[in-house]
């Protein structure tokens, strides 16, 4: 069978009723066991982008990461072991290996707490 081009296809499809082009497109996802339905929803989500604003969820969960230690590390591991349930040597490869997360997922207030602590005792610390 000869390949078709693009432009051969879509002519092919103009000249099908709107019930034989459902029909084409039932029988192409079970051919290939896909979705035609997937770009629909993608087109639908862009098109909501474009709304205000004022409707962008606020972020519930957040990440502390201690970037740098800084000069007080014996504090700074002190506050580690206090806000996880690490152990001393946990918390001194943790925060040796900065950058790294201190928490995951933690609740807004969490985080900045967590946040205030860390750079109480003289580390670095950004939440994302």
């Amino acid at each position: 069978m000869a390949k078709l081009s693009t432009e051969d296809l879509l002519d092919a499809f103009k000249e099908l009723t709107l019930i034989e082009l459902s029909e084409f497109v039932k029988k192409f996802e079970e051919t290939f066991e896909v979705t035609a339905a997937a770009p629909v929803a993608v087109a639908a989500a862009g098109a909501g982008a474009a709304a205000p604003a004022e409707e962008v969820e606020e972020k519930t969960a957040f990440d502390v990461v201690l970037e740098a230690a800084g000069d007080k590390k014996i504090q700074v591991i002190k506050e580690v072991r206090a806000l996880t349930s690490l152990g001393l040597g946990e918390a001194k490869a943790l925060v040796d290996g900065a950058p790294s997360t201190v928490l995951e997922g933690a609740s807004k207030e969490a985080a900045e707490k967590a946040k205030a602590q860390l750079e109480e005792a003289g580390a670095t610390v950004n939440l994302k």
